[in-house]
């Protein structure tokens, strides 16, 4: 497995993790006081913060033991894999807007429309990384 297919795999995990942290939190704020609470900094920090480490710990346990891969510039497969990912998860992330912004134009809602855009730039980014393994193990 190349080192950046596994790289994608930790950042899908870090991200699935992370943003499952944060929206339990949020949805239990939302079943406990009754409404939808605005986005707070320190929830958002404690998010980014989580999705740092998460991914940083990942990514020195794969560089440990493949130091070289770690090492290694990307070639020319590489930089076509990760241009293909990139142009085609920005489908799910324009698509995850625009119904975002539909959402809002029916509720009225500022914070539901923050906390679904979130959703959306997740959701681009599991499928970036998620196009990437996909791309990795077929043969372009």
């Amino acid at each position: 497995m190349a080192f950046r297919e596994k790289s994608a795999w930790i950042m899908i995990l870090a991200l699935v993790v992370a943003g499952a942290f944060y929206f339990y939190t949020v949805a239990g704020a939302w079943i406990q006081s009754g409404e939808l609470a605005g986005p707070q900094v320190p929830l958002i920090a404690s998010y980014t913060i989580f999705l740092v480490v998460l991914s940083v710990a990942g990514h020195i346990v794969i560089s440990a033991f493949a130091p070289k891969d770690a090492n290694a510039a990307a070639d020319e497969r590489d930089r076509n894999i990760l241009n293909r990912a990139g142009r085609s998860s920005s489908i799910v992330l324009a698509t995850g807007i625009v119904l975002s912004l539909g959402l809002y134009l029916v509720t009225q809602d500022g914070n539901l429309l923050f906390y679904a855009i979130f959703a959306s730039l997740m959701a681009g980014h599991v499928a970036d990384y998620a196009l990437q393994i996909l791309f990795y193990r077929t043969v372009l």
